[in-house]
């Protein structure tokens, strides 16, 4: 028997791993050869951070495999059919993608190794419930995410599985993880102008073992108190899983087997974790929703453009919008290459319907500098806040990002830690664009670039222009 090729993409670790274990079992005593293929398609538009920490996540899976695991360049359909003849390979086995561009990938890759002889075998999914799984009784896609929850908390139970034993064969590599860096963001758009691309502080430790620690923490002492402390952003209330959930070093199967209390904290994490599959289950059913709003009455809805649309993006990607808590997001993505989830809601807001720019704008912003960023999520989290999407009361949403910061930021330890010149500044003032700051303070700190509650109303103007009806 020749060796099987194993070809890890969005699943970076052993453990509970299906198709890695099957790839194990059709190898046999012949082994399994894993490589992961940096393809340009998906390095050259992804901003250096996020491909720091996929380093990161590669180096620290390479030790697992004994040292053999196999990094190439190109074109997934040409590297891996060079691969299985260096080394005889008639399988290649990988964990099946859902999004748009790795379906289309995979069925070229597919369809290229069969002509050489050669089966391309796709198995199990990064999600708990593979997208296209949960269909409504008209066998139908789910709309409402609270239709769609209900429906997903049937599958199961759900089997996890630990690392498979196998033989892992070593094929050279062209490069090194470190390599992927020089790799991305040669397709950086245009509108970033000069904003920064790199976070300024380390990333957190990457890999499959991080991972781990991270659930076992999070499941003793954080899941409990989730509920009560997710919303708050100066501390660590939530389980910073998000990247290993984008890169697989750990699966849902496995915290979904941890989180298993039946207090409120448990619950509500396990809503998120279905949050994520339901946006990857209307990504599957709408790939156009990349680019194109899912709310078809709102495809019309006017944005601003031109120079000066693009200058205040830009201030706003710099966290200097003079709004303290917009500002304290943008910069803390800035500065650590991660945003708070309450505060990804309310700088999103604050783009489209304080400053009437392009949804997809922010989300291209967001992909490009979180290591965390996951298309699904990012698009329709995005789309969510926008109106353009999955909600049924969707435009005349608008967050206050004053009534935000006394709610969830109350003694301003947010604002203070990332936007160090209103240090000396105290709640209530802190909150109000500006800062609360007058002339005699001395703050150095943009002036407001809004009046919320002027773009407020005409962001309603607008939703109703779109709909074809007046503002009332």
């Amino acid at each position: 028997m020749a060796p099987v090729i194993f070809w890890f993409r969005r699943d970076l670790r052993i453990g509970d791993n299906p198709a890695l274990r099957r790839a194990g079992e059709l190898a046999g005593g012949s082994g399994v050869a894993p490589v992961f293929v940096a393809d340009e398609a998906l390095l050259a538009p992804s901003g250096p951070t996020r491909v720091r920490y996929l380093a990161a996540c590669l180096e620290a899976l390479t030790p697992d495999l004994d040292g053999a695991l196999c990094l190439r360049s190109g074109d997934p359909k040409i590297v891996l059919g060079q691969m299985c003849r260096e080394i005889g390979a008639t399988t290649v086995v990988a964990t099946r993608d859902f999004a748009p561009y790795g379906q289309r990938r995979d069925a070229e890759v597919t369809e290229a190794l069969r002509s050489e002889g050669i089966e391309l075998s796709l198995l199990d999914s990064n999600y708990a419930v593979a997208p296209g799984s949960i269909l409504n009784e008209a066998g139908a896609p789910f709309k409402v995410f609270t239709a769609f929850r209900r429906r997903w908390d049937t599958f199961g139970p759900l089997m996890v599985r630990g690392a498979p034993e196998t033989t892992w064969v070593a094929v050279p590599s062209t490069l090194r993880p470190v390599d992927l860096i020089a790799l991305a963001g040669t397709r950086r758009p245009e509108l970033f102008g000069d904003l920064p691309d790199e976070a300024s502080e380390p990333l957190p430790v990457a890999g499959e073992r991080a991972a781990r620690d991270r659930l076992a923490a999070f499941a003793e002492a954080g899941a409990p108190l989730y509920k009560e402390r997710r919303d708050l952003p100066s501390i660590e209330g939530t389980s910073r899983l998000s990247a290993d959930l984008r890169f697989g070093t750990i699966h849902p199967r496995t915290i979904l087997a941890e989180v298993t209390g039946g207090n409120d904290g448990s619950v509500v994490y396990r809503s998120e974790i279905a949050w994520r599959e339901f946006y990857a289950d209307v990504l599957f059913h709408a790939p156009e929703s990349v680019t194109t709003s899912l709310q078809s009455s709102l495809r019309g809805l006017r944005w601003d453009q031109g120079p000066e649309a693009e200058e205040r993006f830009r201030c706003w990607a710099k966290g200097e919008t003079g709004v303290p808590l917009v500002d304290a997001a943008m910069r803390q993505l800035l500065v650590t290459g991660w945003m708070h989830n309450r505060s990804r809601m309310i700088a999103a807001s604050f783009l489209v319907k304080h400053l009437h720019l392009d949804w997809r704008w922010g989300a291209r912003w967001f992909m490009w500098r979180l290591y965390d960023g996951d298309l699904a999520s990012n698009t329709h989290g995005w789309q969510w806040t926008a109106g353009t999407g999955t909600d049924a009361a969707p435009f005349h949403r608008i967050f206050s990002p004053v009534a935000q910061a006394e709610r969830f930021d109350a003694d301003a330890t947010y604002i203070h830690t990332f936007v160090p010149e209103l240090a000396s500044v105290a709640p209530p003032a802190v909150f109000q664009p500006g800062g609360g700051a007058d002339l005699l303070n001395q703050v150095k700190y943009p002036a407001p670039m809004v009046d919320l509650k002027a773009e407020r109303a005409e962001a309603l103007d607008r939703f109703a222009e779109a709909r074809g009806k007046k503002s009332s």
